[in-house]
C-alpha cells in the first residue's frame, strides 16, 4: 500500500476501515512526511520503523496520532517540525474554463514575491497563480503529487465572496478528470465556509512535518 493509493482511493470515496487502526506507509517523497486522519483510522507516511510508531499509539485511542505527544515524537525523530493540523477536502474537477459567472477575469502572474506564491513553492511542484482584484488563487502538485488549490484574500475585500469564487475556479483550473485538495486550518471559519460553499467535501484532517528552519539572531 502507497500514500498515492490511499489518496486516490479517497477521491473515489473508498477510504480506509473505520476500525481505530494505523496504517504505515513511506513517505511518498522525501519533501512530504506527515499524518493523515480519516474516520477512526489513520494514515502515518514516514520513513521510519513502523513498530516504532505503533508502539507510541495507544489501541483504541482514535485522536491519539494527531494529539500533541506523537507529532512531537515523530517531528523528533525525523528531524522535522509540524506545520499545523488542517482540516482536508477534496473536489472534482470541472470542464472548461472558469464561467463568467463567477465574474472573475483571472489575470495569471509570475510574480513570486507574493507570500502565499513564496510559501507554494516551498511545498508544492507545477506551482500556478492567478490575481483578480483583491485576491489570488493558485494550484500545484503536492502530497504525493495530488492537485492541492490555496486561496488568499486580501483584508479589503473579505466578506464579498471572493474567496468562494476563487475556489470555485480553481476546480476549472486543473486537468480534467483530476481531484483538487484543499487543507484549511479549522480556525479559518469564513475559509471553511467558502470551500463548503464552493463543493469541496471535507474528508479527514491532515498534519505535515515539514524541515526544521534555521532561527537566526537579530
Amino acid at each position: 500500500m502507497t500514500l498515492e493509493r490511499i489518496l486516490a482511493d479517497a477521491a473515489k470515496g473508498v477510504f480506509p476501515p473505520a476500525d481505530g487502526g494505523v496504517t504505515v506507509v513511506p513517505q511518498p517523497s522525501p519533501r512530504d512526511a506527515g499524518v493523515l486522519s480519516f474516520t477512526a483510522h489513520a494514515v502515518v507516511f514516514a520513513d521510519t520503523n513502523p513498530e516504532w510508531i505503533r508502539g507510541l499509539l495507544p489501541p483504541g485511542d482514535f485522536a491519539a496520532p494527531l494529539n500533541p505527544p506523537f507529532l512531537t515524537a515523530l517531528s523528533e525523530r525525523l528531524g522535522r517540525q509540524v506545520n499545523n493540523i488542517d482540516l482536508l477536502t477534496l473536489a472534482s474537477s470541472l470542464p472548461g474554463p472558469p464561467p463568467p459567472d463567477l465574474g472573475l477575469e483571472l489575470d495569471p502572474t509570475e510574480d513570486c514575491s507574493h507570500p502565499r506564491i513564496v510559501r507554494a513553492l516551498q511545498h508544492r511542484d507545477d506551482v500556478r497563480a492567478w490575481t483578480v482584484p483583491g485576491g489570488t488563487v493558485l494550484t500545484g502538485r503536492g502530497v504525493a503529487g495530488r492537485w492541492e488549490v490555496a486561496v488568499e484574500v486580501d483584508p479589503g475585500a473579505r466578506g464579498a465572496g471572493v474567496g468562494r469564487r476563487l475556489a470555485r475556479a480553481a476546480r476549472h483550473l486543473v486537468p480534467e478528470g483530476e481531484t483538487l485538495w484543499a487543507q484549511i486550518a479549522p480556525g479559518n471559519a469564513a475559509s471553511v465556509r467558502a470551500l463548503l460553499a464552493a463543493g469541496y467535501t471535507p474528508v479527514g484532517a491532515e498534519a505535515l512535518l515539514g524541515p526544521v528552519r534555521a532561527i537566526r539572531a537579530g
